[in-house]
């Protein structure tokens, strides 16, 4: 029926409006976005919703929506994937929502089809192209919205040496402006960037992205360079990436002072390892604030 409904439509699109490809494009993405996506969501929602309470519009996106959403991302039409997105929005999805539970885990998806030989170089980049593209979207989006009174906290987010792509360090990086962090992201190609950032900029937290197993065989190493070269000599440091979520590991082990398992633990996780008179003036801000 569907394909039929397309079908039909596509024929009445030519009658009317000739060959013009940018009408044309136009047309189809309303036809995915009115016709196609909620229909595939409305399969999965209902077979769903026998097994779940939760209601539909904040159900959790299911495997096969995310692998659906992946294979938008990686199409030629960068439109589609957008409309995906605010398709979620529109039945009552945050930014938030999106960002934990749809973006990162097409992100991890995309890591494995690249591990599994499932998909190429140019797919997988061109996948996570896209995703930081909506990631940006949303960042610029709120980044009105935002106002900081009183001190602020600083965190640098950095990706380990050897990562290919920053999308999960820029979702992270994304939770803490929102909570009024002021933030840095970092990519660099070798460990002594890292520790040359941390040593001539104040952080109260320090936070490093880890992909890949062979990024833990130095890890301890350049966390103790990090706390005898910091320039806050108490800064906390955070771990997180795929690689934690993959394998169970204990922050003690490599000398960090915590795992995060997602962009939101995170940030309360940072907040919980400020000095306590850093965490007492915070409180006093945001009570001023409310005033």
């Amino acid at each position: 029926m569907l394909t039929k409904n397309l079908t039909d439509s596509k024929h009445n699109f030519f009658i009317t409006h000739g060959n013009n490809y940018p009408d044309y494009q136009s047309f189809i993405l309303s036809i995915v976005e009115s016709q196609v996506i909620p229909r595939l969501l409305k399969v999965e929602r209902i077979k769903k919703s026998k097994l779940s309470l939760t209601p539909a519009a904040r159900a959790l996106p299911t495997q096969k929506e995310i692998e659906l959403f992946v294979d938008l991302c990686i199409s030629k039409d960068q439109k589609v994937s957008q409309a995906f997105v605010d398709h979620f929005l529109k039945t009552g999805w945050r930014k938030e929502d999106i960002l934990l539970e749809l973006i990162a885990p097409a992100a991890r998806y995309l890591g494995s089809q690249w591990d599994d030989d499932r998909m190429d170089f140019s797919q997988v980049n061109l996948g996570f192209v896209r995703l930081h593209a909506i990631t940006n979207a949303f960042r610029f989006a709120s980044k009105e919205s935002l106002s900081v009174q009183g001190k602020v906290n600083r965190v640098i987010i950095a990706t380990a040496p050897g990562s290919l792509h920053m999308l999960g360090a820029t979702i992270v990086a994304d939770f803490f402006r929102q909570k009024g962090w002021q933030v840095e992201v970092a990519i660099s190609s070798s460990s002594n960037e890292l520790v040359q950032t941390v040593s001539s900029e104040w952080f109260d937290v320090i936070g490093l992205s880890i992909s890949i197993e062979q990024q833990l065989t130095n890890l301890a190493d350049l966390i103790r360079q990090f706390k005898s070269s910091s320039l806050n000599p108490r800064a906390a440091i955070l771990l997180g990436g795929p690689i934690f979520t993959a394998k169970k590991f204990r922050a003690m082990d490599f000398g960090a002072d915590g795992i995060c398992v997602d962009a939101k633990h995170a940030v309360s996780l940072a907040a919980s390892l400020l000095p306590l008179e850093q965490i007492q003036t915070d409180r006093v801000a945001s009570k001023l604030q409310c005033l």
